[in-house]
């Protein structure tokens, strides 16, 4: 063989790998939103991936994430959701709630989107309707008002003879009106009535339970709200200081020293929302993808909290707990 088919051969043959390399497609790139910091996301994070892993999509291998975090400043999330759209990522995965999905969807409309949602999406423009959400964004909702009925049942079960308690709404929040209603027409099948508070900052949550104990009221049902969950330890400590029995939405309450927590899985709505992400990668369209209410609650009771308050959980309640604390 002659020198120069040597070399031409030899030069051939070391462009092959990279002519593969070059046709291969580029790895797709998730644009992750996330309400708080990874730390308090962990566990959500750990469900998003174990949705992923199930339609074939593991981080780092065959798909890229990119994480943007608004360490609970509202005020981020717009710029937070263009940033994503500027890097042209496959597709966003708007979590913590309101109002991340609503800033993902002012960023585009042509991105993919994934949220998971406190409210009511339809309600909020996020979709045309459950079943056929119509644009370029689906998701999961945590909403409902069957849950709510069944807290004023616990609140009922736990202080049987108190007939007025409190109920806690964000008034800055437009789904707080729709649970609120609901939980104004579940109270009086119960024989009880319930006094509304209204607070959307820190101030008017401690003018709340200053006016709750001065009406000695015993028991407060907190509304479903994202800013309450990150005021959930200012929360908590209030309950302690008036003495005052609490029923919360999410798990996460009752962990951190909140008597009862009973409402949706958030492990599993970050599960769905991972799921919906990976059909999206496979080629799914999120108009034809239904909105999913997430399905599976849990039920957290704080012994060591019912103990400091004076009171005593029920069997029929305790029966029923997924988890007990004590």
């Amino acid at each position: 063989m002659r020198r120069r088919e040597f070399i031409a051969l030899v030069g051939g043959a070391a462009a092959w790998p990279l002519a593969a390399r070059a046709q291969q497609p580029a790895m797709p790139v998730i644009g992750f939103i996330g309400a708080e910091s990874p730390e308090p996301y962990a566990e959500r994070l750990n469900a998003f991936r174990v949705g992923l892993k199930e339609i074939g999509f593991v981080e780092g291998q065959n798909v890229a994430v990119e994480y943007r975090w608004a360490e609970r400043q509202y005020s981020r999330f717009p710029d937070l959701a263009a940033q994503l759209v500027q890097l042209q990522v496959s597709v966003i995965a708007a979590t913590g709630g309101e109002p991340a999905p609503q800033s993902a969807e002012a960023a585009t409309q042509t991105i993919p989107i994934v949220f998971t949602a406190n409210g009511d999406p339809v309600r909020q423009g996020l979709v045309a309707s459950l079943n056929r959400p119509g644009g370029n964004a689906t998701g999961v909702t945590i909403f409902g008002s069957a849950a709510i009925a069944k807290r004023l049942q616990l609140m009922h079960e736990i202080l049987p003879q108190v007939a007025t308690v409190g109920y806690l709404m964000n008034p800055n929040n437009s789904n707080s009106n729709i649970e609120m209603e609901a939980a104004l027409d579940a109270a009086p099948s119960l024989g009880m009535k319930l006094l509304v508070q209204k607070a959307g900052d820190e101030r008017a949550i401690d003018a709340a339970f200053a006016d709750l104990a001065q009406q000695q009221t015993p028991g407060l049902i907190i509304g479903s709200d994202a800013y309450f969950y990150f005021q959930r330890r200012q929360l908590i400590s209030l309950g302690q200081r008036y003495r005052v029995a609490m029923i919360f939405y999410l798990a996460a309450f009752a962990r951190d020293g909140g008597l009862i927590a009973y409402g949706n899985s958030l492990t599993e709505a970050y599960r769905l929302a991972g799921v919906y992400v990976g059909r999206i990668l496979k080629g799914e369209k999120p108009a034809d993808l239904p909105v999913v209410q997430a399905a599976k609650y849990e039920l957290v009771i704080n012994l060591k909290t019912a103990k400091a308050l004076g009171l005593t959980i029920p069997p029929g309640v305790m029966a029923i707990a997924d988890e007990v604390i004590e």
